[in-house]
């Protein structure tokens, strides 16, 4: 539960990096949310083109005028910013309380049932981990004639 604690930890790290620079959806981008993290760097662009459009002048702001803005459009960006970090925070949480599928023996990767290798380290396995229920266990290269499967029943 380590890995998964500091996985959202270095979720929320990145999302606060993107956020200073201004970016959304950092944080999600390192958890491979793709479809998140554009979605809320679309949502805070937007957000931030209407407020610029309602409380300043939009043809007026430039990149040396941006200390200029009002802060009735900086603040709510702010606020957006803080709510993606927060948002990339939660999704890591929420995925390390789910985790209950097989996991790579070798790196701790998460598996995907219908291989007989870790995506992650290459780690051949002696079965899929579909097969078995539980972590596979992993196909010793000493006793493995050129990658053919060996699986002896006992």
């Amino acid at each position: 539960m380590a890995g998964a604690r500091r996985r959202a930890m270095v979720a929320a790290f990145v999302g606060v990096l993107g956020a200073s620079v201004g970016i959304a959806g950092a944080g999600h981008v390192y958890l491979r949310e793709w479809r998140r993290a554009a979605s809320w760097f679309a949502f805070v662009v937007g957000a931030g083109l209407i407020l610029l459009s309602v409380f300043a002048d939009p043809t007026a702001v430039t990149p040396s005028t941006l200390d200029q803005v009002p802060s009735e459009v900086t603040g709510p960006l702010f606020v957006l910013l803080f709510l993606s970090t927060f948002d990339a925070y939660y999704v890591a949480a929420r995925d390390a309380r789910d985790e209950g599928g097989p996991r790579c023996p070798a790196c701790g990767g998460e598996l995907d049932p219908e291989v007989r290798f870790c995506p992650w380290c290459a780690t051949e396995f002696k079965r899929r981990p579909v097969e078995t229920g539980a972590d596979p266990e992993p196909v010793d290269p000493e006793t493995s004639e050129g990658g053919s499967e060996h699986s002896e029943r006992e």
